[in-house]
């Protein structure tokens, strides 16, 4: 048999079995299961309660995650595994050993399903890691790219780095195929958090003093992480690669803004504060971090996925900021 016709060979295997998906009720989750449904692919969705993500998908409980979990009859039959499921980050932790819970999902509850994975038979595992492996910043015009060391700052960083290192000897020892992808901020529909925070303000008209913020951020739209992850399934090519994600197309906080207002049909008062009384005040009230996410840069090259996979971001930014509008008048509206 030839290599080109094993090729083809091995990308019919990932597709013809069941996937499935850990975190299928979540913002990454639900609209990734709906989108393989609708591209033919059987999907299992795993999630934490009694939740139904859609009658075309089976959906199983599995209760919490950690070291003990079983997996068992989640995954009969299953080809590939796409692991989303993860104790977030959150900007206030407030677990008294912060780094022990999230070790007890990220680490030891993602290296149990990948053991029992490959025990099953399974052949890929899709493991959504986080841009905070590689640390929280970058000089302006240096972005992360893969081949840097990892400098996790925060515990969630550190668990989901160690998380990776775990997958990465596991796939050495068992032949299972493990590709990392590191994503930087997720936009889309139903996005929470700060991004949600922006977009009321915009709605509402409010002054916002970040008319004169210069930094560089990476963003990521959810349509192209889906994309990506779809790509990652089948390519032959991704098989044990780590890949960070984003749109390619870099904003500063202040062209983010007005890129929004756009998008929601509305004017963007921002007033051009000077960024070193911008961190001043955000010192005073206790921001610090906040501010810095909106003053900082944080760049990443998505190169690799695009040279070796042959991976183009289908969705613009004006794009999927003009879904994302769409979606919260529609919310609003409610």
């Amino acid at each position: 048999m030839n290599s080109e016709l094993k090729v083809l060979q091995h990308s019919d295997n990932l597709r013809s079995g069941l996937i499935l998906v850990t975190g299928a009720q979540g913002f990454v989750g639900l609209p990734l299961s709906t989108a393989l449904v609708k591209l033919g692919y059987q999907v299992r969705c795993a999630v934490r309660g009694s939740f139904n993500v859609n009658q075309s998908q089976e959906t199983l409980s599995v209760g919490d995650i950690n070291g003990d979990t079983a997996w068992t009859d989640a995954l009969v039959d299953v080809t590939v595994v796409i692991h989303l499921a993860a104790r977030v980050h959150v900007m206030n932790e407030t677990a008294a050993d912060a780094l022990s819970a999230y070790r007890k999902v990220n680490v030891e509850g993602t290296l149990n399903l990948a053991k029992q994975a490959a025990l099953a038979g399974v052949k890929r595992f899709i493991f959504i890691s986080s841009i905070k492996v590689n640390g929280e910043a970058t000089a302006l015009g240096h972005p992360y790219h893969e081949e840097q060391a990892p400098a996790p700052l925060d515990a969630y960083g550190l668990s989901k780095y160690e998380a990776e290192l775990e997958l990465q000897q596991l796939a050495k020892d068992t032949g299972l195929e493990v590709v990392i992808i590191r994503p930087v901020l997720i936009y889309g529909p139903g996005v929470k958090a700060n991004f949600k925070a922006m977009m009321r303000c915009l709605a509402l008209g409010m002054p916002l003093p970040l008319g004169s913020i210069h930094n560089q951020r990476s963003l990521l739209a959810l349509d192209n992480l889906i994309d990506l992850i779809q790509l990652c399934i089948v390519h032959p090519a991704a098989a044990n690669q780590t890949f960070l994600a984003s749109d390619g197309m870099d904003l500063s906080t202040s062209e983010l803004l007005r890129s929004m207002a756009e998008a929601l049909g509305k004017p963007a008062r921002l007033i051009k504060l000077p960024e070193s009384l911008l961190m001043l005040g955000a010192k005073l009230v206790g921001k610090q971090a906040m501010a810095q996410r909106l003053c900082g840069s944080l760049q990443v090259d998505n190169a690799k996925a695009r040279e070796l996979l042959g991976w183009q971001p289908p969705v613009s930014v004006q794009e999927a900021l003009l879904k994302v509008a769409d979606a919260y008048r529609e919310a609003k509206a409610c």
